[in-house]
């Protein structure tokens, strides 16, 4: 049987993605847990399963082949919108929520509405108003809300007393008491588009929707939500989001030239973003005309535009605010009876203020856990105590169990350990010891499921923990790879720039000088250099087609303290080609092997934008760039992560200029591929096109790779496959490299 071909396996396999564990939910009395899996590492559907931890034995709760028939899975517009916020690529059972017991489940597919029994593992389809978008069970698994047609519903988990919640009636009329609506037509972004425009869509949209996150908090804050159940199932909190003032994008596809685009709101950076709002709503009780009690929740939102988290438990209310400058951040607590908040804690910065996932949250006793900047340190916070010291890198607050704050920090940024603290224990690693590696977990019951990957081998490791002991491993049955990352993980220059340099398989120092080629991501937001054999697959395909692969993680990428975060403040672009500048030379002392006549870079996003500017900015350094789905003029990206790094364009538009590409473009005397997914909702095609024109009209020739159908993250099998073959003949031309140097 023919081996097959790296980059084939990397196609068909999502990444690897499929058949590893994952949205692990955990029973209150720890002895069970819920999790998702494909039934093998080519799979694209999802399965549900469950753990019995005492005996170790998994069994298999529903498998959505049988449930989606003939038609296949037909995903609607507003979840395609929010699993490409989140990079869901597999199909399925993508995700599930549970009730308090965990003993009843409920997940959507195909825009409909299924309920599962844990126990026996019977499915039941409820009648509920299709396409079903985000449903959830109350906590006691009475009633189950989800959101369709831009409104928050509600049905009984036996199926009947289906109902509007908050939102536009299912007809377009007014709903209830002069709320706005109309019948909500999403398009590929998943955001309602304006009824008004004359986009050629034919058909009207609402500019409101109900318990759906605005675009820049599912892209930039992690957060996907939209509603949240109280914990005694009497009321559900609610977004509504207004996205009338917020400017326009159309996504066409110009090899469908009889499709209409797709209208989508999209806040660029200087514009207007969506005006959210929260609504207490309760689902019991006496009910207006819409169908429910309404409470606005009041907070100062001209000062305070974004809404970054929401928070319940059994201690009240929590939610976090922030100012559009994002150097001022508020706690606030609701008052249930009036929706009046008071300030919990308030964070201030003279740069700016981090998100962090999974705070705020309490303690059994009611303290806040919170994450904050203290000297330059992300320091774990109970109360207003640091509980963390200096040397400590929080990431997240991955759940509280009890007293049991879990958490993941680093100490070195290359890697990512899960730890817990408690009044009566203090800080400990999970598990116990000092192994390197990249670890996350979940927390519920006093069961702790840890999922860690290592340099030494390329797949997941998921362990169940209970009493700081491992009782139950959840296997990946993910694919290994045919190629071994060999990464030598190095710290460049006088900033300790984590840098990971690879060879070709079989590579013998001094037997010959290779061509070299950088890697990076190197932004905000995004690590690639990490103790994980994952983070180098595809770094290491390319060394064994014969480079030096040099990856690096610069000034502004994660783990590094909040100063080395600050360090792009006003400039996207300086500091982080100097750092790569910085690593290569670094990377060229140490081994002779690297021919520095012949450099190239490649990279996507932030990584393509990167390189992009190498080859314009440093051609006296690179020889060729690859750059994909480029941000090429930040006045087209979004205004949350762009302004945080170069504030408002109106304001400070010496940064956009400096880092702007458009302006270098008669500077390009390198190769330059520049590839767009023409479906890119994120960064859209017109940052590629526009770098292109200018580079035309400066009469510097350069090539374009179109791609009809694609979205940002590239998710089709044969795409993702002849990107990289089709990068590879790219770079070796360019670099003049012979394919029979290849390992």
């Amino acid at each position: 049987m023919t081996e097959i071909s790296f980059p084939r396996q990397f196609a068909r396999t999502q990444r690897f993605s499929l058949g590893v564990p994952r949205g692990f939910a955990i029973s209150p009395d720890g002895q069970r847990v819920m999790f998702l899996r494909a039934r093998n590492g080519t799979d694209p559907l999802t399965c549900l399963y469950e753990l019995d931890v005492a005996s170790g034995a998994e069994r298999l709760v529903v498998d959505p082949a049988g449930l989606l028939g003939h038609g296949g899975d037909e995903i609607p517009a507003e979840e395609r919108a929010r699993r490409e916020r989140v990079r869901e690529s597999s199909g399925g059972i993508v995700r599930f929520h549970a009730d308090a017991s965990l003993s009843r489940v409920v997940f959507d597919l195909s825009g409909r509405l299924h309920v599962v029994e844990s126990s026996s593992g019977s499915v039941r389809e409820l009648a509920a108003s299709a396409p079903v978008v985000d449903p959830r069970l109350s906590p006691s698994g009475e009633h189950v809300a989800y959101v369709s047609g831009g409104a928050l519903r509600m049905i009984n988990s036996d199926g009947s007393g289906d109902r509007l919640l908050i939102g536009p009636e299912p007809d377009g009329a007014s709903g209830g008491s002069g709320w706005p609506g109309a019948a909500v037509e999403a398009g590929a972004s998943g955001v309602a588009g304006d009824a008004r425009s004359s986009s050629g869509a034919g058909a009207r949209g609402s500019q409101v929707t109900y318990g759906l996150a605005e675009f820049v908090a599912a892209e930039e804050m992690a957060r996907s939500e939209g509603y949240w159940w109280s914990p005694d199932g009497g009321s559900v909190l609610v977004a509504k989001v207004d996205v009338s003032g917020v400017s326009r994008r159309y996504i066409s596809d110009p090899a469908s030239p009889s499709t209409p685009p797709v209208e989508m709101a999209y806040p660029a950076a200087g514009s207007a973003n969506a005006v959210v709002e929260l609504y207490l709503v309760t689902v019991e009780g006496e009910r207006d005309a819409g169908g429910a009690t309404r409470l606005r929740v009041r907070w100062d939102a001209s000062t305070y535009e974004y809404l970054t988290t929401a928070a319940w438990s059994e201690h009240g209310l929590l939610i976090v605010v922030e100012s559009r400058d994002q150097r001022h951040m508020q706690v606030l607590d609701v008052d249930l009876e009036s929706g009046d908040t008071s300030v919990v804690r308030e964070d201030a910065d003279e740069i700016w203020l981090d998100v962090i996932e999974g705070v705020p949250a309490r303690l059994s006793d009611g303290s806040v856990v919170w994450v904050t900047d203290r000297g330059d340190a992300k320091r774990l916070l109970i109360g207003d105590e640091a509980v963390t010291p200096d040397g400590v890198q929080v990431r997240s607050v991955l759940g509280v169990d009890g007293d049991v704050v879990l958490f993941s920090a680093s100490t070195e940024p290359t890697e990512i350990r899960v730890w817990t603290w408690s009044r009566s224990e203090g800080l400990a690693h999970m598990p116990p010891g000092d192994a390197p590696g990249v670890a996350t977990g979940w927390r519920g019951g006093g069961t702790t499921v840890l999922a860690t990957r290592h340099l030494e081998w390329p797949g997941v490791a998921v362990s169940v923990y209970r009493d700081d002991r491992e009782v139950a491993q959840i296997v990946s049955l993910a694919e290994t790879p045919v190629i071994t990352p060999r990464p030598a993980m190095r710290r460049s220059g006088e900033r300790q720039i984590r840098t990971a340099v690879l060879f070709p398989a079989g590579h013998e120092p001094g037997a010959r000088t290779l061509p070299v080629l950088l890697d990076p991501y190197g932004g905000p937001g995004a690590q690639m250099v990490l103790t994980s054999s994952g983070s180098f697959l595809v770094s290491q395909w390319f060394a064994d087609q014969g480079f030096c692969v040099v990856v690096a993680d610069g000034r502004g990428t994660p783990g590094r303290g909040p100063m080395w975060g600050h360090s792009v403040h006003g400039d996207l672009a300086t500091p982080a080609l100097e750092d790569q500048v910085t690593a290569l030379h670094a990377a060229a002392e140490e081994w002779d092997d690297l021919d520095l006549s012949r450099v190239a870079i490649r990279g996507w996003s932030f990584g393509g934008y990167l390189a992009a500017l190498a080859v314009l900015r440093r051609p006296d350094v690179f020889h060729a760039a690859v750059a994909g789905a480029p941000v090429t003029e930040w006045r087209l990206y979004d205004t949350h992560y762009t302004e945080r790094y170069l504030g408002h364009p109106a304001e400070e538009a010496v940064n956009y200029e400096r880092s702007s590409l458009l302006g270098d473009a008669a500077h390009l005397e390198r190769p330059l591929l520049l590839i767009h997914g023409l479906a890119d909702d994120n960064v859209t095609a017109a940052n590629t096109l526009l770098l292109s024109s200018a580079l035309l009209a400066a009469g510097r020739p350069h090539a374009v790779l179109p791609l009809s159908g694609v979205t940002h993250m590239a998710p089709q099998e044969l795409v993702a496959q002849n990107l990289l073959l089709l990068q590879l003949e790219f770079l070796r031309t360019a670099l003049a490299v012979p394919a029979e140097l290849a390992s």
